[in-house]
């Protein structure tokens, strides 16, 4: 169901809500402390956080502030819990991008609650958007039967290049090594490579850096009933289930080396053997792994992949540009998660992208790539209250980008005074200051006021003169 870290300080309650999650199905992960809840977190990536707010060394609000900066982390719902929920305390948290929530003492329903209901509304708009990109990334040839027609929205050459590898390649059984920035759709190539190959089976995924090297191993191989503590039932692995189709093995570098050594032997000798199990099983399986590491200098060095294993997978090499690369993509893929974002809030009408904001957008260079965008407009559709999202409903940040990229004034232009020009900085500051706020409260006006510390109407006005769409109220 997921994996959800837990970063609590209290031995005796970090065990209870991690005992509490692996009883409702999830896969739970514990950290002491700060420091080493950041930690896992960069590595694992997990499906939400949830974090004591006051612990010793880095507290929880500084937990949030740093992985709020970093592209692999900052979309996590993140869910604070605290023995305290005060007002300042809130504030704060909201402010800093927090999701949710959970005073304590609490019951087992208000903390599952929290964890469904944010997990859900993650889900719903993820799927959403990413069934979107599916169908605009995917060529013709591709395309499932009945799927909704869309045009060809790869326009770079070298994207072009790299779809016209996936036809040659598809049919061949060759293993497939994709390399790429973080989220730049790794993933959706390796299903594109699976619906072209012809094969019947199953395309099955895994994330290699989301479960320790205990749970990876029985993910994979499966385990027999018995063969160590827990294990109440035989089950079939991942490698069985896709027989006849194709394993995706993402985050590939992040395999332990006992893990790749056994994934070796299955390469080698088509073949098996479950945790637990005396005899090996015949699979008929196509690997496709990616990797956002440099695995073939590591394993040249002897340092964390072996290269046996590395020559294995690399049968052919797919390189996929980061986004930053493919400027002619951004404006494509914006105007579909867009669509796919008007759909998961439920709104009545479909929502367009102007051109000042599509422009600011081709200017940005996007660090988490398509994720990263796919996070923008989710954001942007929040703010939006008309039926087109503008430059302003957009992060500061890309708005600085546009403006830098903007040309220089021409030097036959008056100077402008230098008071109108600092008056008008501090309009633009408390303009920025202001969406920014009500980004990080799901457009909520009431918090967002509480948050830049004046009243509700005082902000009601600033958002007319400042000439602010108002958020539109959820349901």
């Amino acid at each position: 169901m997921g994996t959800i870290l837990v970063i609590e300080d209290d031995d005796n309650i970090r065990a209870n809500v991690l005992d509490l999650l692996e009883a409702e199905g999830f896969h739970g992960l514990g950290a002491r402390d700060g420091r080493a809840g950041v930690e896992l977190a960069v590595q694992q990536q997990p499906a939400m956080i949830i974090c004591d707010v006051a612990m010793p060394g880095i507290d929880g609000f500084e937990v949030l502030e740093i992985l709020s900066m970093k592209a692999a982390t900052a979309t996590i719902p993140f869910v604070f819990l605290t023995a305290r929920a005060e007002r300042t305390n809130v504030r704060r948290g909201m402010a800093l991008g927090a999701d949710d929530y959970i005073t304590k003492p609490f019951t087992r329903g208000e903390l599952l609650e929290a964890i469904t209901s944010r997990l859900k509304r993650r889900k719903t708009i993820e799927s959403a958007a990413e069934e979107a990109a599916r169908v605009q990334l995917a060529p013709p040839s591709a395309r499932a039967p009945g799927a909704a027609r869309a045009e060809l929205v790869i326009a770079d050459p070298a994207m072009k290049a790299l779809y016209g590898q996936i036809e040659r390649i598809a049919r061949a059984p060759i293993a497939v090594l994709i390399l790429g920035e973080t989220g730049v759709g790794k993933e959706i190539i390796a299903e594109q490579i699976h619906a072209q190959s012809g094969r019947r089976g199953r395309f099955v995924a895994l994330n290699c850096a989301a479960l320790t090297e205990t749970l990876l191993e029985s993910e994979l191989f499966g385990h027999e009933k018995g063969s160590f503590t827990g294990a109440l039932q035989t089950k079939e692995g991942l490698f069985e289930a896709a027989d006849g189709g194709t394993v995706f093995l993402d985050e590939v570098g992040e395999l332990p080396l006992s893990t790749q050594v056994k994934l070796l032997r299955v390469l080698e000798d088509k073949t098996v053997m479950r945790v637990g199990g005396r005899s090996a099983r015949s699979i008929d399986v196509r690997f496709i792994s990616a990797t956002n590491r440099d695995i073939e200098s590591e394993s040249t060095r002897g340092d964390g992949f072996r290269q046996d294993l590395y020559f294995r997978l690399n049968g052919i090499t797919l390189d996929v540009p980061p986004l930053r690369a493919r400027r002619a993509d951004i404006a494509p893929l914006a105007r579909a998660f867009t669509a796919a974002a008007g759909r998961g809030h439920g709104r009545g009408r479909p929502v367009e992208l102007s051109q000042a904001a599509i422009a600011a957008l081709e200017s940005y260079d996007w660090p988490g790539n398509i994720r990263e965008l796919r996070n923008v407009i989710e954001r942007a559709a929040l703010l939006c209250d008309g039926p087109r999202i503008e430059r302003e409903h957009l992060p500061p940040k890309l708005m600085a980008a546009s403006a830098a990229a903007l040309p220089a004034a021409e030097p036959h232009v008056a100077a402008v005074d230098p008071r109108a020009r600092l008056l008008g900085e501090i309009e633009r500051l408390d303009r920025e200051r202001i969406i920014d706020a009500l980004a990080r409260c799901g457009g909520n006006q009431t918090h967002a006021a509480e948050l830049l510390g004046m009243s509700r109407r005082t902000l009601v006005t600033r958002l007319q003169d400042y000439a602010l769409p108002r958020p539109r109220k959820r349901a």
